[in-house]
């Protein structure tokens, strides 16, 4: 018998890292004005502390893979809550512009290890018929950062010149959190544990899970599964870029790269200054930033329900039409003398909407799918940090676009890219919904 209370509460445990992640990518949003004015920084060097946490991510990302692989899920996320706490309280207490850069870099390489083992390790506990969802819970965690992020920017900003230590100090809390449930109960991947030779451990984890029957259906997959991995030679990088192995890694990485390049980072970090180009200057920025968040959260709940209904590819369809649309609106509404601010307003929502319900969630799922086991962490490290590259490109060139070109051009080329995204997905993504990861390992014949 399936135990739902022993999986959704490893899963619980498992997301609080993308918890985190939401809570270090949005909390610096309501301290920025405080940072530049603590340290006197000029507007470049200010967009140097916030974007390094980006650069700390992609290194985070690249190198996660490997440990995953030699030490194991488990411990790499404990790993991952002794930087967030670090990282936390050193930009809390920084007491210079250096300090404080590195420790948002430091926090960086927690976000990017995060992002690449969470969903790893709930795509391998994970039944099948429910892979989908509890994996998309992972992005559903990030919202809810975002959002808390938000809400405690607001509530402590009226906290004197030191509010934006208090607001950089909530992450650690949350990491000490993070750090004790994962030392209290929380198991190792069934399948990294029959990879290194402990399968009474391995048996152990799947009952907890879903009881003999799953122990039943799943162990002999994996076991077959590991025995051929076996049979081949140690997994060299140079591996990921050949034969079939090297076409499922460029579907991998280049479905990863659009969930990016559609522009959905630099629609959610300028948002405020867009809605101040269609005239909307009084409205609030923390407060457009808390509707942006939480449109994105709601929506992210929608993706949760049709993941496993109605599948990856279709979810993934939908989405990129939905952006497309409304990208094609923006254009077209910032070509015009004039905006109306309540379309733009709409349509910002509206595509952040889409993309909340389709590839915000469902690039994570399909990448923790579709790689083998021999190859998923080095895999997953690779497309994770293509991933984290993208992000940086589209936020450092989306101001550089709007200032020479104007914001029409810069959600004209979202939305090629949204279209090259839907040509994409309808060509090359394959249907996993409901299979094992064994089974879609033989269907992509690797």
């Amino acid at each position: 018998m399936q135990n739902n209370k022993y999986l959704y509460w490893i899963t619980f445990v498992a997301i609080n890292g993308g918890l985190l992640f939401g809570l270090n990518m949005a909390g610096i949003s309501g301290a920025v004005e405080m940072i530049k004015g603590e340290f006197s920084l000029t507007d470049s060097g200010l967009g140097t502390v916030a974007a390094l946490l980006t650069i700390g991510c992609l290194v985070g990302a690249l190198f996660t893979g490997n440990f995953t692989e030699k030490y194991g899920r488990k411990n790499v996320m404990i790993f991952t809550s002794i930087l967030y706490i670090i990282s936390a309280f050193g930009c809390a207490l920084a007491e210079s512009a250096t300090l404080l850069t590195l420790m948002r870099v430091l926090s960086g390489f927690a976000v990017g290890a995060t992002s690449v083992v969470a969903p790893m390790y709930i795509s391998e506990i994970a039944p099948a018929h429910n892979r989908g969802r509890l994996v998309s819970f992972n992005q559903f965690a990030i919202t809810i950062g975002i959002v808390l992020a938000y809400i405690f920017d607001y509530f402590l900003m009226d906290l004197g010149d030191n509010s934006w230590r208090y607001m950089l100090a909530v992450p650690g809390v949350f990491g000490i959190v993070f750090f004790i449930l994962l030392i209290v109960k929380f198991p190792e991947s069934p399948r990294w544990l029959l990879a290194h030779g402990k399968k009474e451990a391995a048996v152990k984890v799947l009952a907890n899970i879903g009881g003999q029957k799953l122990v039943d259906a799943e162990l002999p997959e994996m076991e077959k599964a590991l025995h051929a991995e076996q049979k081949k030679e140690k997994m060299m990088f140079s591996e990921l870029f050949k034969g079939k192995t090297g076409k499922i890694v460029l579907i991998g990485t280049l479905i990863a790269a659009l969930q990016q390049i559609t522009g959905i980072n630099a629609v959610i970090m300028f948002s405020p200054e867009i809605f101040k180009a269609a005239g909307s200057a009084q409205t609030d920025s923390v407060m457009q930033a808390m509707i942006v968040g939480l449109v994105n959260f709601l929506m992210t709940i929608v993706a949760l329900w049709l993941v496993d209904k109605k599948g990856r590819k279709t979810l993934l369809l939908w989405g990129a039409a939905g952006m497309i649309a409304s990208l094609a609106y923006l254009t077209v509404e910032f070509a015009r003398p004039v905006q109306n601010g309540v379309g733009v307003l709409v349509a910002l929502l509206v595509y952040i909407s889409f993309f909340a319900a389709s590839f915000a969630p469902v690039m994570w799922v399909i990448i923790s799918e579709i790689y083998p086991n021999r190859i998923k962490g080095m895999a997953m490290s690779f497309s994770t940090a293509v991933s984290w590259l993208c992000t940086f490109l589209t936020v450092y060139f989306a101001p550089v676009i709007q200032g020479s070109l104007g914001l029409h051009y810069l959600f004209g080329i979202f939305g090629v890219f949204s279209i090259i995204a839907f040509v994409f997905v309808k060509i090359w993504i394959p249907e996993t919904k409901g299979k094992s990861l064994e089974l879609i390992e033989r269907e992509l014949g690797l």
